[in-house]
């Protein structure tokens, strides 16, 4: 049975807090009132990122996924990143990237990197290419385990056979679905205690010796 390592994106693999994050500051805008009404509750994750997108198309009303793509471009990876996966590969591990982030950025990283598959949220195009201002949900920010439950299954491996690297309070859920768990650069406490081994530093090869 194949071992799977499944990793967040954001703050993980990419050396950045957020993808979407990254993009806001790129148009000069804030989500914020968006993020508090998402936390309370008040609205579920499409409209989350319909807001984030609106957001985008007020300051350009013709964006299209090629400039999008060009910011994302701009993403660093976090230091060691592709030192990781290249040993993963050789140790036989298959690896996937679960984000709540863009999926623009996790197909690139995938690329660079080698990673077998990818499950984040999409921006929905229109024939033309241009946003359309709609998101394609994959991967809800509150229940991240259950597209660990998805990327196991496609790539073969048992849940047992399976460790979740995460740094926030949104990758616990990975960690309540997987036989091992890894915080990295933790943000909180919270994740320190939800996870079976954690990494402080920022870089990534750190993570091997738990693997």
């Amino acid at each position: 049975m194949a071992r799977l390592v499944v990793f967040d994106m954001d703050g993980v693999l990419a050396d950045i807090e957020s993808s979407w994050v990254f993009v806001h500051e790129r148009f000069g805008v804030n989500n914020e009132e968006s993020l508090y009404a998402y936390l309370r509750g008040e609205i579920d994750d499409l409209e989350f990122i319909r807001r984030d997108i609106g957001l985008w198309k007020a300051k350009d009303h013709h964006l299209d996924e090629g400039r999008i793509a060009r910011i994302l471009d701009e993403v660093p990876l976090m230091p060691g990143a592709k030192r990781t996966i290249s040993e993963l590969r050789a140790r036989n591990y298959r690896t996937a990237i679960v984000s709540a982030g863009i999926d623009i950025l996790a197909r690139r990283i995938s690329e660079e990197c080698g990673i077998d598959l990818h499950i984040a949220n999409g921006l929905e195009r229109s024939p033309s290419g241009l946003l359309t201002g709609e998101g394609v949900l994959n991967v809800c920010l509150m229940d991240k385990g259950s597209a660990v439950v998805t990327a196991a299954r496609k790539l073969g491996t048992r849940l047992e056979d399976t460790t979740s690297i995460g740094n926030s309070k949104y990758d616990v859920t990975m960690f309540e679905r997987t036989g091992n768990s890894i915080a990295f650069h933790p943000s909180d406490d919270r994740v320190r205690s939800c996870a079976k081994h954690v990494v402080e530093d920022g870089d990534l090869t750190r993570v091997l010796q738990y693997l």
